[in-house]
């Protein structure tokens, strides 16, 4: 009887320390998963502009809009087109796939309307062409924002 009792008191010990450490570790990936998984348009602080609308980033970034609202010449840059952010950009902020927004692209650039955003290969790269070029936007995950200095400036949050 004291062995049966033994035992399942120490059962229930080690299923509610694993019960605890599970929720845990869920609790940690999900927090952490969803933070580094939105996506921010940055800007300069010698742009100028504090905010833009959805409908703004839209038209910057399909070449409708060539100037911000404060009149500045709008720089927008892209990621390369293997990169998966960009593929999340597009898809939260139109709903389209890279291919749609290719094809999109390939008809405004045939046509001799404008051209595409500038295209670079990573965040860093990014940063450093926006804190050097006033007018420039770009997109970056948020997690990347927190080791940015303060020359940056959120203007549109892009959540899931």
């Amino acid at each position: 009887m004291c062995f049966r009792l033994c035992l399942t008191l120490c059962f229930d010990a080690m299923v509610n320390k694993l019960l605890r450490q599970f929720i845990f570790v869920t609790m940690m990936l999900f927090s952490a998963g969803h933070a580094w998984a939105d996506l921010v348009i940055v800007t300069s602080e010698a742009t100028g502009i504090s905010t833009l609308s959805k409908e703004d980033v839209i038209n910057i970034y399909l070449g409708r809009y060539r100037r911000l609202p404060n009149a500045l010449p709008a720089l927008p840059i892209d990621m390369a087109e293997s990169s998966e952010i960009k593929k999340k950009f597009y898809w939260r902020l139109v709903g389209k796939t890279l291919a749609e927004i290719n094809s999109y692209w390939s008809r405004l650039i045939f046509s001799g309307q404008t051209q595409p955003p500038a295209v670079l290969n990573s965040s860093e790269d990014a940063i450093m062409r926006i804190l050097r070029v006033p007018g420039t936007i770009g997109y970056i995950e948020r997690g990347n924002h927190s080791k940015l200095d303060k020359r940056l400036v959120v203007v549109f949050e892009l959540g899931e």
